[in-house]
């Protein structure tokens, strides 16, 4: 099986550096213009985390499949941190103390890194699960840059760090179960 691991559009939060996980915002205007003109992989059937931003790309790159939405695909919960960028984060003792911590403490009020892959990850397991019972070969999973992140950093081989596999957005890996092997694809941007 062929997995495409995709991350949704640009949103204004994320052009302004923002953390955002719970906040449901659109992927912007000009955003929807560029994706729309992109050839993504043909897949059997799509899996979307359920924020807005993820289920508005999924239309765009996939708009003859209905996605089978997926909880767990949400994006870390960053708790206190939450639709704030550095500049306003900057001071912040316990802003500090998770930049020190390489990001692995918990954002106060949210997720730590290792609860945030631990749901990842099930969730991928039964994504995988679902499409091998329905005889799928190739899918793809529509959701966000910590997302994929967090899946590769604990399943693809060669071992990459947590931050070594950021996405931008619209950017694509294809990645292969069996093996872990992984690649970033070219798409027509």
């Amino acid at each position: 099986m062929k997995v495409y691991l995709i991350r949704h559009g640009k949103t204004a939060g994320n052009q302004e550096a923002r953390y955002v996980g719970s906040t449901d915002e659109s992927i912007l205007e000009e955003e929807r213009t560029r994706l729309a003109g992109i050839h993504y992989p043909e897949v059997d059937a799509v899996y979307a985390s359920p924020r807005k931003r993820c289920l508005e790309t999924t239309e765009l790159l996939y708009p003859n499949h209905t996605p089978v939405i997926v909880n767990d695909l949400a994006e870390c919960d960053f708790g206190a941190f939450e639709y704030k960028n550095y500049k306003e984060l900057s001071g912040d003792p316990d802003y500090q103390a998770w930049i020190d911590s390489g990001g692995t403490i918990g954002f106060p009020g949210g997720e730590s890194r290792e609860q945030f892959q631990n749901r990842t990850q099930r969730a991928f397991w039964r994504i995988l699960l679902d499409a091998e019972r329905k005889g799928f070969g190739h899918i793809a999973i529509v959701a966000h840059g910590g997302t994929v992140m967090a899946l590769l950093e604990r399943m693809a081989a060669p071992h990459k760090d947590y931050y070594e596999w950021h996405p931008g957005n619209g950017e694509c890996y294809e990645f292969d179960p069996d093996s872990g092997r992984s690649r970033k694809l070219k798409v027509n941007f």
